[in-house]
């Protein structure tokens, strides 16, 4: 199975086991959206377009769309709107211009209403055609300035005086007609630059005339963040915001599931996994108190990362994985009488199955191979936070840990490690417990004290399982 495949996996069994908190996050997420849109009022946006004739590159349509939104631009319209307590520098924000295929610059104001919103967009679409107009204005200058008739009449004359020295003119062979010959070359000359500022002229008062495309709509919907996107969009960021708060949990925690990593992190031997039957109300927490409650209620009782309990139809087969593991401890023990069973304060789960391993260990008496009985073994709670282990007594053999996969970090087995250590136990072998579920076909049988666990006691006084 691919990582993506895992990583998907494990964020289906967040939202499967972490529902009802991601619906709680989802919902804080929606109720800060809404807020947000109370801070902020909502906006309309509307556009009108503007033609420009004639031949343009794209550099010069950006030029003309930063002059439509330029401060001259915008002056003019706030001048011209006269909204109290709205100038140029308020509106600078609410305007922009693009450009777009066939020579079209479009636009669009912003508004706190749709008739200012299509206000706006009037007005600024006016006043850029007429700055624009008299910009073109200024740079034809005075000659562009005087109309394109003076410059046809000039154009009349020089032919008409070309025509005449061509027919004064002789065929070269004189000096007068070397003279006419070379006037005429100058007149023509004339001639094509009075046609020229005749088409720059013609290409000028095309430029100059812009056309405004119809007036801007009136808008009927708020311009986006609309309210219900920042409703929407505040439950979904605290929806994802839960998920990977759980991965980033899940992996800052780093706590070892599998047989082989608990056993590293104590440096022991792994002896086994053992089965503990539980109802499905009793996989839950229990407290009475509000916190308790409130967790129940969020479904934060139940781990999420954990995996889902396996179902069994048959005791006989969960006394079987004890035996086996009592079996196990038989070769572990050297012959010693005893063995300290350490279990952690709080794994309800681990003091189940070092119980019944207990009393099954007490149960079966049959020799092992080498002739030697098996262990007896002493169920101690110990802290993790501070563990405590009880002293070493003469007749024990070591210390054997039990307790729920992933329910503690690597940090704390090596704590629980080293305090075995201190305390002149070796941790002969590790057992992790996990939940199974029963049927109700599958109930406990067998000796009453097989589902009966003795109390947990710390200390030398205290003896748990059958002496």
């Amino acid at each position: 199975m691919s990582e993506e495949t895992l990583r998907l996996v494990t964020i289906g069994r967040i939202i499967r086991r972490r529902g009802r908190l991601l619906t709680v996050l989802a919902l804080v997420g929606a109720l800060a959206g809404y807020g947000a849109s109370l801070l902020f009022p909502p906006r309309y946006t509307t556009s009108a377009s503007v033609l420009l004739p004639g031949a343009w590159q794209e550099r010069e349509l950006l030029t003309q769309a930063e002059i439509a939104t330029s401060s001259v631009v915008v002056d003019r319209a706030a001048a011209a709107l006269g909204w109290p307590g709205v100038g140029g520098g308020a509106l600078r924000d609410r305007v922009s211009a693009e450009t777009t295929d066939g020579n079209i610059i479009r636009i669009s104001g912003t508004s706190d209403t749709p008739e200012r919103a299509q206000q706006l967009s009037d007005q600024m679409v006016r006043q850029f055609v007429a700055f624009a107009a008299r910009i073109a204005g200024e740079d034809a200058g005075p000659e562009a300035s005087a109309g394109p008739e003076e410059l046809r009449r000039l154009v009349v004359r020089t032919n008409r005086r070309i025509t005449e020295l061509a027919d004064s003119a002789g065929d070269g062979a004189s000096v007068e007609s070397v003279q006419a010959r070379t006037e005429l070359a100058k007149l023509r000359t004339a001639l094509q630059d009075a046609v020229r500022k005749v088409e720059q002229a013609d290409s000028t008062a095309d430029r100059a005339h812009m056309v405004v495309m119809g007036p801007a709509a009136r808008p009927t919907g708020e311009a986006p963040p609309t309210r219900a996107q920042l409703v929407a969009g505040g439950a979904l960021l605290f929806f994802l915001l839960g998920v990977v708060g759980h991965l980033a949990a899940a992996r800052a925690g780093g706590r070892p599931r599998t047989e082989r990593e608990v056993a590293a992190a104590l440096g022991a031997t792994a002896m086994g996994t053992v089965g503990v039957p539980v109802e499905r109300a009793a996989r839950r927490s229990g407290g009475s108190g509000a916190g308790s409650r409130l967790r129940r209620l969020l479904g934060l009782d139940v781990r999420w990362d954990a995996p889902a309990p396996r179902t069994f139809d048959d005791e006989a087969g969960l006394r079987t994985r004890y035996r086996r593991v009592c079996a196990r401890l038989h070769g572990r023990a050297h012959g010693a009488r005893r063995l300290l069973v350490v279990v952690p304060e709080g794994d309800e789960l681990a003091r189940r199955a070092a119980g019944r391993l207990a009393a099954e260990a007490g149960g079966d008496r049959s020799p092992s191979p080498s002739g030697a009985d098996g262990p007896v073994l002493r169920v101690v709670g110990v802290g993790v936070s501070q563990p405590v282990v009880p002293d070493r007594e003469a007749d024990e053999a070591g210390a054997l840990v039990v307790l729920s996969a992933g329910d503690r970090t690597a940090a704390e087995l090596t704590g629980l490690a080293e305090a075995c250590a201190d305390a002149g136990h070796e941790v002969v072998g590790v057992v992790l417990a996990e939940p199974v579920l029963a049927t109700r076909q599958a109930r406990p049988a067998g000796r009453p004290g097989a589902e009966a666990p003795p109390a947990l006691a710390v200390g030398e006084t205290a003896r748990g399982g059958v002496g």
